[in-house]
C-alpha cells in the first residue's frame, strides 16, 4: 500500500466492489468501529480543545461531579449492593471523575457500590484499565449488556446514542415513499446512491406521520434511523431491575422530528473542531455522528416497562442538580467550578442542544 494511503478506504471500497452499494449504517460502522483502523479505536487527538471535538467530560470534572451527586441521591434510596453501569466510557475519564467524587464525599455508599463498564472493544478497555488504575477493586468490565446481571442502580451513557450507526433515508415526494441512501464507489471515490431498502430494519422504526406532514416534506428530505440504538436502549431497560436509565446526548424528541430546518438530516463529520460536510471522506480519520432520537428510545424503554421521569435539556438538568446541591450540601457546591458549569449549561453551547432522558423502574 502506498505511503499515506488510507487502509480503511481500501477495505470499505473492496467490500462495495464485491457486493455493491452498502447501507450508510455499514459504512459508519466500519469508519468508527473497525477493530484496527476505526476512528474510535484511535486513542490520540480526538477529544478536547486540541482534538476533533469537545465533550462535556473534556470541559472538566464538574460534569462528573454533578452526575455523581445526582446518582448518589438515586442510589441511596436503594438498599444493599448497588451498581453504576456506564456504556461508551471511551478512555474512562468520566468514570474516574464520578468515582473520585463518590469516594471523597459518599464513603458509605462507595463501600457498597460496583462501577461497571460495558465495553466491547479490547483496545478501549485497555485505555480504561489504565485510567482507572486507582479503582481496580471497584471497577469491572463486561463486553455486552446481554451478559450483565440484573442492575440495582443506574445505567447511563453520555454521548453514546449519537455514535450508533444510522441508516440515512430520503423522501421521494413523487412516489410518496421513503428510500435509502447507500454508499457506492465510482471513479475512485465514495458516492451517494439510492435504493429502495425494501425489508430493511429501519422500516420498523418509521413513525406513522400524518399525510398533512408528508404533503409538505420536500423531495429528497433526509433523516436518520438507528435500529441498533433502539435495540441497545431496550436491552438496557430489560437489564434494569430497579433504579434509573439515563442518556445524555445531542438529539431530538418525537415532537421536533422531522425537523424543517434539517432537510439534509443530521449526519455530520468532525475534524479539528470543524464540521465536515462530506462524511464519506477519509473514513476512520474523522468522527461521524447523528442526532440521537430520544423519542424512539423513550418509546422502547416504556415498552420494556420503564416509566419516563424526565426529558429535558442539559442546561435544566445540570442547573437543577446544582441548585439541589446548594440546598442540601452547600459545602460541596462551593467546590464546583462555576466557569465549567456555565460552559456546560450555556444555551448557545452545550446547554440546549444536549438533552437528558431519565427513565425508571
Amino acid at each position: 500500500m502506498p505511503q499515506g494511503a488510507n487502509p480503511l478506504l481500501e477495505i470499505i471500497s473492496a467490500e462495495i466492489r464485491a457486493g455493491g452499494p452498502m447501507p450508510f449504517a455499514r459504512f459508519m460502522e466500519l469508519a468508527l468501529y473497525h477493530t484496527e483502523f476505526g476512528y474510535y479505536e484511535n486513542e490520540g487527538g480526538q477529544v478536547g480543545r486540541c482534538g476533533d471535538f469537545i465533550t462535556s467530560v473534556s470541559v472538566g470534572p464538574v460534569f462528573g461531579n454533578l452526575l455523581a451527586f445526582r446518582f448518589a441521591g438515586w442510589l441511596e434510596a436503594i438498599d444493599g449492593p448497588v451498581r453504576i453501569v456506564e456504556a461508551g466510557a471511551h478512555q474512562g475519564h468520566l468514570a474516574f471523575d464520578i468515582l473520585e467524587w463518590l469516594l471523597a464525599n459518599k464513603t458509605s455508599l462507595f463501600a457498597r457500590l460496583t462501577y461497571t463498564i460495558v465495553e466491547p472493544s479490547v483496545r478501549r478497555k485497555s485505555w480504561q484499565v489504565k485510567r482507572l488504575a486507582d479503582f481496580t477493586k471497584k471497577v469491572e468490565w463486561y463486553d455486552s449488556l446481554v451478559n450483565l446481571p440484573k442492575v440495582r442502580g443506574v445505567i447511563f451513557c453520555n454521548e453514546l446514542l449519537d455514535a450508533f450507526p444510522v441508516y440515512r433515508i430520503g423522501w421521494d415526494a413523487a412516489k410518496r415513499e421513503w428510500f435509502e441512501w447507500a454508499v457506492g464507489w465510482r471513479d475512485g471515490a465514495f458516492r451517494w446512491e439510492t435504493f429502495a431498502g425494501v425489508g430493511a430494519a429501519w422500516r420498523t422504526l418509521l413513525p406513522t406521520w400524518p399525510s398533512e406532514l408528508l404533503d409538505v416534506l420536500p423531495n429528497l428530505y433526509t433523516t436518520e434511523l438507528s435500529p441498533e440504538a433502539n435495540v441497545w436502549w431496550r436491552a438496557a431497560a430489560i437489564r434494569l431491575a430497579i433504579g434509573k436509565l439515563i442518556a445524555i446526548d445531542y438529539g431530538h424528541g418525537l415532537e421536533d422530528w422531522p425537523a424543517a430546518n434539517q432537510p439534509n438530516g443530521t449526519v455530520r463529520g468532525y475534524r479539528s473542531q470543524q464540521i465536515v460536510d462530506d462524511v464519506l471522506l477519509d473514513p476512520g480519520k474523522q468522527d461521524i455522528t447523528s442526532h440521537a432520537n430520544f423519542g424512539l428510545a423513550q418509546r422502547a424503554g416504556e415498552v420494556a416497562g420503564l416509566q419516563t421521569e424526565q426529558f429535558t435539556s442539559q442546561e435544566s438538568f445540570l442547573n437543577s442538580t446544582f441548585v439541589e446541591m446548594l440546598q442540601s450540601a452547600p459545602e460541596l457546591a462551593q467546590l464546583i467550578n462555576v466557569r465549567q458549569l456555565q460552559t456546560l449549561t450555556h444555551p448557545d453551547h452545550m446547554g440546549r442542544p444536549f438533552r437528558v432522558l431519565v427513565q425508571a423502574r
